[in-house]
C-alpha cells in the first residue's frame, strides 16, 4: 500500500477569529449603547420655569412638551428675594441649584423622570403621571393652574 502524502499543516488563523469576534463585539454595543441612550432620553426633560412677580410672588410653569404637560403652579401667600424673574430650568441632568427653593431629589435616568423640590415651605413632586404638592395628587390639567396657599405648608 501507498502511504498518502501528509496534508500540509492549515494556519488556524486565531488572530484572524479573534478580530472578528472584537470587532462584532463592538458593533453590537455601540448599536444597543445608542439604542439605550435614545430611549432614555426619547421624551425629553421636565422644563420649569421659575418665575417671580413685582412683589416677589412665586410661581412655576411646568412643561413636559412630549407628554403635552403645561400647568401652572402659583404661591400667592409667599415671596422670594429675586422680584421680576424669569428662569428656565431644562432637567436633563443631575441639577441642585435652582433659582428659588432646594432641590430634594432628582431622577434623570429615563427622561423626563422624576423631580421633587421643596418651595417657599412647599413639598412638590413633578412625575409624568401626577403632580404631587404637600402629598396630595393634583392630575395634569392641560393649562390647569394649582394655587399653593400658607395654610398647606409641612
Amino acid at each position: 500500500m501507498s502511504e498518502l502524502p501528509p496534508i500540509p499543516a492549515r494556519k488556524d488563523g486565531l488572530l484572524r477569529h479573534l478580530a472578528i469576534a472584537a470587532v462584532l463585539a463592538l458593533v453590537f454595543y455601540i448599536a444597543a449603547f445608542s439604542w439605550i441612550e435614545h430611549r432614555r432620553a426619547v421624551k425629553g426633560p421636565w422644563e420649569i420655569a421659575f418665575v417671580s412677580d413685582a412683589a416677589g410672588r412665586p410661581s412655576l410653569q411646568i412643561a413636559q412638551p412630549a407628554l403635552q404637560i403645561s400647568e401652572r403652579l402659583s404661591f400667592p401667600d409667599d415671596q422670594v428675594p429675586r422680584p421680576n424673574l424669569a428662569e428656565l430650568v431644562k432637567f436633563r441632568e443631575a441639577t441642585t441649584n435652582l433659582p428659588f427653593g432646594e432641590m430634594l431629589m432628582q431622577d434623570a435616568l429615563y427622561l423626563p423622570g422624576t423631580i421633587t423640590m421643596r418651595l417657599c415651605g412647599h413639598q412638590i413632586e413633578v412625575l409624568p403621571r401626577t403632580l404631587i404638592v404637600d402629598k396630595t395628587e393634583h392630575p395634569w390639567k392641560p393649562g390647569g393652574e394649582i394655587v399653593v396657599r400658607e395654610a398647606a405648608k409641612q
